[in-house]
C-alpha cells in the first residue's frame, strides 16, 4: 500500500498529477486545494496518498498535509460521500472551514462544491458534528478513541492542545489562543479537549463586529 510519494512534477490537469518517482509515472488525483500547492512542472513535491484498491482499479489519491487526508477519509463514512466528493468538498473549503462550517451547522460552504446538494450537505452537517472536534485534534499527541472523555482542568494540557489543534487548521496562534480561552471561561474552568476545540471554531467561525 502506498502512503507516500516523493518525486518531479511530471504533468497536472484540472484534479490530477503524475508524479515521477524514479522513472516512474503515478497518477495522483488530489483536490483543488493541493492541486494549487504544487510546484510547477519539472519540481519535486512530497504527497500523501490514500490508496484505493477496487477489483477493477487501483486509484492513488494526494495530499499537501494530513489534516485534508484525515477529512477525505472521515468525510467518506458519510452516505453518499465517494472519494471524488470528498475531493470536490476539500477543493471548495479547507479543513478548517469545514470543521467551522460543521460546527455552525452551516451547508453554504459544503454546497460550494460540485455534487453536494441541500440534502447530502445536510446529511454531512448531521453526521460529522460530533467528530469535527476529533479531527482538529493533533492525532499525534492526542487520543482520540474514548467515547467518554474525562473533564480537563483548564489551567493544565486542555488549553494548550485545544489552541494547537486549530493552529494544526490553519488560525494563527493569537486567533486561536482568544477562541480556546473564551471557550474554556464559558465552561467556568472546566472542559475537554473536544469541547475547548469545538467552542473556539464556534468562535471562531463568528462573524466580526463591526465598529461604528
Amino acid at each position: 500500500m502506498i502512503a507516500k510519494l516523493h518525486g518531479k512534477v511530471d504533468s497536472m490537469g484540472t484534479d490530477q498529477v503524475i508524479l515521477d518517482v524514479g522513472g516512474v509515472g503515478y497518477l495522483v488525483f488530489c483536490s483543488q486545494t493541493t492541486m494549487r500547492a504544487l510546484p510547477p512542472e519539472g519540481m519535486f513535491a512530497t504527497l500523501l496518498i490514500d490508496t484505493h484498491v477496487r477489483e477493477d482499479h487501483i486509484h492513488l489519491y494526494g495530499f499537501a498535509d494530513d489534516a485534508e487526508r484525515r477529512w477525505f477519509k472521515a468525510l467518506q463514512d458519510v452516505q453518499g460521500v465517494g472519494a471524488r466528493v470528498a475531493l470536490s468538498l476539500l477543493g471548495a473549503a479547507t479543513p478548517a472551514l469545514l470543521a467551522q462550517a460543521i460546527v455552525a451547522q452551516d451547508a453554504g460552504p459544503l454546497q460550494r462544491a460540485a455534487g453536494v446538494g441541500p440534502k447530502l450537505a445536510k446529511r454531512i452537517l448531521v453526521e460529522m458534528k460530533d467528530r469535527a472536534p476529533a479531527l482538529a485534534m493533533d492525532a499525534g499527541r492526542i487520543a482520540t478513541t474514548t467515547s467518554t472523555p474525562t473533564a480537563i482542568n483548564v489551567e493544565d494540557a486542555a488549553v494548550s492542545d485545544a489552541v494547537s489543534a486549530l493552529v494544526n487548521l490553519g488560525y494563527t496562534r493569537s486567533d486561536a489562543f482568544s477562541a480556546v480561552a473564551n471557550a474554556a471561561r464559558a465552561r467556568e474552568g472546566k472542559a475537554t479537549v473536544p469541547e475547548l476545540i469545538r467552542g473556539g471554531l464556534a468562535q471562531l467561525s463568528k462573524p466580526a463586529e463591526v465598529v461604528r
